[in-house]
């Protein structure tokens, strides 16, 4: 559906206006962490921002199914890049998440999803932005890093060189998202929402979980990331998030570890977030660097982001400062799946 020129001019200024404003502030982190040298290893997440109570059982399972498929994987001996790929996978084909199907709706009405998988091993990445009409934009990442000398390939390109790959492309949209993106442009509308940021920014912000991620350790000791998401919800077109990008949406080097983020992209990238935890967990481990990683987050930027570490041990943990973070890991010693929150300042 597209909009009338006239409401779209106006309803892209005022985007613009909104995503420039202060955030809401949030009274504290929560994490959760692993001390245990261990793996294999696989640690994910379902998104990070105000998850309703009517879905927290649904995420849940599904963030527990995708880590049990790739702790399967692992356990067979196969690749960490495998793991997340197959795990990124499952909460691509799942509804709830926004990623694949089920991805949120630009400004105009339009699904433009990002995704990225990267080999800690050889520091070799891959990423598609803006892409259209895939079912699953985690295996054009791999493609652009396994078949191609490029690390990002966007838009019309990315799509073309998925299909010409043999992916199959598919209905990304559901009813959920279509009613959310109705409802949001009402919002924006109205004047009320005109007069009030505060209002506005739950619209782009507090509302919408965002970005589906895996970190994996494998026997071998090779890590590996991968991410994907449809992106903010009323996003302008042609918004291009951290979550493709190395270093902002995830990270994985062997000699530190390996970090996925999700939230405010514009926050992740100003911060190259992902890069600045693997470079804390040289010295630190990984559920140190995760805590240290989102308080300075939350001095320089504000709140808006979670993140998940895996050192070169296998010590996982989970930290944001968003309401929710729901998030699953899976190691032989190790099984657990969470809804984390934190509490609102008003």
């Amino acid at each position: 559906m597209l909009l009338s020129s006239t409401w779209t001019s106006r309803a892209i200024a005022w985007a613009i206006d909104v995503q420039c404003r202060p955030t809401l502030i949030f009274n504290s982190i929560a994490a959760d962490f692993v001390l245990t040298s261990q793996n294999p290893v696989i640690v994910l997440h379902g998104g990070a921002g105000n998850w309703p109570t009517r879905l927290h059982k649904s995420a849940l399972d599904g963030v527990r199914k995708a880590a049990d498929l790739g702790f399967k994987i692992l356990l067979e001996e196969r690749s960490a890049l495998d793991a997340v790929e197959a795990a990124v996978v499952s909460m691509e084909d799942n509804p709830i998440f926004n990623a694949g199907t089920g991805s949120t709706l630009n400004l105009l009405g339009e699904i433009e999803t990002d995704a990225a998988i990267m080999d800690g091993r050889t520091l070799r990445g891959g990423g598609v932005a803006l892409l259209r009409n895939i079912r699953n934009p985690i295996k054009a990442a791999r493609i652009v890093m396994e078949r191609t000398e490029h690390v990002l390939i966007a838009g019309i390109a990315a799509e073309r060189l998925a299909l010409e790959s043999g992916l199959d492309k598919g209905n990304l949209r559901v009813l959920r998202r279509v009613q959310a993106w109705k409802e949001g442009l009402k919002q924006l509308k109205s004047k009320q929402m005109k007069r009030s940021s505060s209002k506005a920014l739950e619209i782009f912000l507090g509302r919408q979980s965002d970005t589906v991620g895996a970190l994996a350790l494998d026997a071998e000791g090779n890590l590996a990331a991968a991410d994907s998401t449809g992106g903010v919800s009323l996003k302008l077109p042609g918004r291009i998030g951290d979550s493709p990008i190395l270093g902002s949406g995830l990270y994985a080097d062997n000699q530190s570890g390996a970090a996925t983020a999700t939230g405010i992209g514009e926050q992740a990238m100003r911060l190259v977030i992902c890069k600045t935890a693997c470079d804390l967990m040289r010295q630190e481990t990984g559920p140190s660097a995760a805590t240290d990683t989102i308080r300075l987050a939350t001095k320089k930027v504000g709140i808006g982001l979670g993140i998940l570490t895996l050192d070169r041990r296998g010590r996982f943990a989970a930290a944001h400062n968003t309401r929710h973070l729901c998030w699953a890991a899976r190691t032989s010693l190790t099984s657990a799946e969470k809804m984390w929150g934190t509490r609102v300042s008003k």
